[in-house]
């Protein structure tokens, strides 16, 4: 079976059986037992086999890339960083290596299988929970800065807004009744973000200028597992590097922020005690919190705008493309005009 290029939605050729047959592929046999994950851009199972994979796994994590997303060599810059935070004892997990790669090809698909990892979302109302965390980004940026990304995208202004925004006009995708207003409130709030020269496109780090380095890229709370003190591997694991690029270190701790401006300072405080034991951090940064808010706010809508012939996504995202829905993007825009015009954070 084929993927075929062209197809409005390929992963309706990912079957049960595909799916076990790519394990067979690489030596894997599955019992049959197949559990579908939460993923919206790729598609990932848990899967349960006949006999332990290469270091015991008796169940394996398979993940199979939205085609046309990631070249090949993207995907295995990912699977490389996950591989050096490992070799630095970092908590992260990393892709299995069978029959000596990382990166596998079935039925048109690019996969990976990696090991099973149990854990819960943190509680980051815990101010230890968040320091402890600060500690492992510190360490995971101090691998990200030894050197960059050469086929990953940096997070830009350029990728993250002028593009998305380029593709919602071109395919007519905002409800018209509120077009103008939207463009109007993207073209101020861009005009902000342009003030920082590490998000505008090309930016080269200059002496004494902010420095982009390796990044998690989506680092909010349900891609940090947590391990309770007591049992092996206490602490947060890092898990889903797929959006790793080049970037301001802030973007890997801001989403771990949530509440009024008075309670993100003080989990700020506590994140930065813990990374700044670890890795210095550029205080200007914090300047970039809203920013990049700002920058996602924008790419999620084209994100999916962009899946809308998945039949995954009007399924979970039924509210989306109605006026109701755009009118709210225009009022978050207007907001975060508002957020970036306010001092930042300080911590």
């Amino acid at each position: 079976m084929t993927f075929e290029p062209n197809s409005p939605h390929p992963y309706d050729q990912l079957t049960p059986d595909v799916v076990q047959d790519a394990l067979a592929h690489v030596g894997l046999w599955g019992d049959g037992r197949i559990t579908a994950l939460n993923s919206f851009e790729n598609r990932v199972y848990q899967i349960h086999l006949e006999s332990p994979a290469e270091g015991g796994h008796d169940q394996v994590v398979a993940k199979f890339y939205r085609p046309g997303r990631w070249s090949d060599a993207q995907i295995l810059e990912e699977h490389a960083f996950a591989e050096e935070l490992v070799a630095a004892e970092i908590p992260a997990v990393p892709p299995l290596r069978l029959h000596g790669q990382t990166l596998h090809h079935f039925g048109g698909f690019a996969f990976s299988v990696s090991p099973r990892r149990g854990g819960r979302r943190p509680e980051l109302d815990d101010f230890d929970v968040l320091e402890w965390t600060g500690r492992f980004l510190g360490r995971l940026h101090g691998v990200g800065a030894m050197h960059p990304f050469q086929a990953r995208p940096a997070l830009d202004i350029a990728s993250f807004a002028h593009e998305p925004r380029d593709w919602l006009m071109e395919h007519e995708a905002i409800a018209p009744e509120v077009r103008s207003a939207w463009a109007g409130a993207l073209k101020e709030a861009l005009a902000l973000i342009e003030a920082h020269a590490v998000l505008r496109p090309g930016a080269a780090v200059e002496e004494g200028g902010i420095a982009r380095i390796r990044l998690h890229g989506d680092c909010h709370p349900g891609n940090i597992l947590w391990t309770p003190e007591g049992q092996p591997g206490a602490g947060p694991h890092f898990v889903d590097l797929d959006d790793a690029r080049n970037g301001p270190a802030v973007q890997d701790l801001w989403m771990l922020l949530s509440g009024d401006r008075r309670q993100q300072t003080q989990q700020l405080g506590a994140l930065l005690d813990g990374y700044e034991q670890m890795h210095p951090f550029d205080r200007r940064e914090l300047a970039l919190i809203e920013p990049l808010r700002t920058l996602r706010l924008i790419h999620y809508s084209a994100w999916i705008a962009r899946r809308w012939t998945d039949p995954a996504f009007p399924v979970n995202f039924p509210w989306f493309g109605t006026r109701d829905y755009w009118q709210g993007q225009v009022d978050m825009l207007v907001e975060q005009i508002e957020e970036m015009q306010n001092p930042p954070l300080v911590a």
